[in-house]
């Protein structure tokens, strides 16, 4: 194995990955990179439980606040960036930290992605547009009938994936699950895959907890700043959707904060499903006395 280690620290959300990633940053003397698919883009600050303030002035944060709401970042285009993070990082460190909850840019980053053939550019535009008038019901009905493998097989309650895979269809004529061959890229580093989990009772709990403190914190204000942009696909995500329908009358406040909850526990039982299939993942409970000095025991 290589001398140079990436840390990747993983898991469900609420699990404190965040705070384990800069615990272990400090005493590596290294920085983090984020693998969370929405810390990326700036003004999604409350919602996507980014690093606060005082946690961005303790290590060096990569992947964080770096583009626009309505940029579109895709796994491969991460696998690029996480990869150009590390060579600077190991420019002057030996050891990486990884974070986050984004199974696939994990994968990626880990384990890289398949060569496929590009998609139309004016094909990408008009599929877009279509959805931002006519929603899932629309997307959810083109991929059926257009792309009936990844509709039976694929991730069909991701809207991002389901737009990259009728695009892709409309552009090549072929699933882009035909591309999926899962063969590994050699990287050169080591990689120590940790995950962080805790009884789903107490995760839940945990959550529910969460989501109050991020109301509490602002996140209705967050919300209505970025109403304008409520039709783009980055902001149909968790915390964000529940309120737009709140302040679009579809819904009371108490209703949507209680579907943020219940949409954010199904969230982290889809993320325990992916990493959970993760062999390499060395599995600890997030509460756990000495958690960094365990994990930095490792060899």
């Amino acid at each position: 194995m290589s001398k140079r280690t990436v840390y990747i620290i993983c898991g469900p959300t609420a699990t404190g990955k965040t705070a384990l990633a800069i615990q272990l940053a400090q005493r590596l003397g290294t920085s983090v990179i984020s693998a969370d698919s929405r810390q990326c883009y700036k003004e999604l600050n409350i919602g996507t439980a980014k690093p606060d303030e005082k946690e961005l002035k303790q290590v060096r944060h990569y992947f964080i606040d770096e583009f626009a709401p309505t940029t579109e970042i895709t796994a491969a285009a991460f696998e690029k960036l996480a990869l150009s993070y590390l060579d600077t990082i190991f420019r002057t460190q030996d050891n990486a930290i990884v974070c986050g909850g984004t199974g696939l840019y994990i994968k990626a980053l880990c384990e890289g992605l398949d060569e496929m053939p590009e998609v139309d550019a004016k094909v990408n535009e008009e599929v877009n547009k279509m959805y931002e008038e006519k929603g899932m019901e629309w997307l959810s009905a083109c991929l059926k009938e257009e792309d009936p493998r990844f509709a039976q097989s694929g991730e069909m309650l991701n809207p991002a994936r389901m737009l990259r895979a009728l695009v892709f269809m409309r552009s090549n004529n072929e699933s882009i699950l035909l591309y999926h061959t899962g063969e590994k890229k050699q990287r050169n580093f080591g990689i120590i895959k940790i995950g962080l989990d805790l009884p789903r009772a107490a995760l839940y709990d945990r959550i529910n907890q969460r989501v109050d403190k991020m109301m509490e914190m602002g996140l209705l204000e967050e919300v209505k700043r970025l109403q304008p942009l409520q039709q783009h696909k980055n902001l149909h995500t968790v915390g964000y959707t529940e309120l737009f329908d709140y302040l679009n009358g579809k819904c009371t406040l108490e209703e949507a904060v209680n579907k943020i909850k219940q949409n954010t526990r199904n969230y982290a039982k889809r993320q325990l499903t992916w990493f959970r299939k993760d062999a390499d993942i060395i599995w600890f409970a997030a509460d756990e006395d000495k958690l960094a000095e365990k994990i930095l025991a490792i060899k």
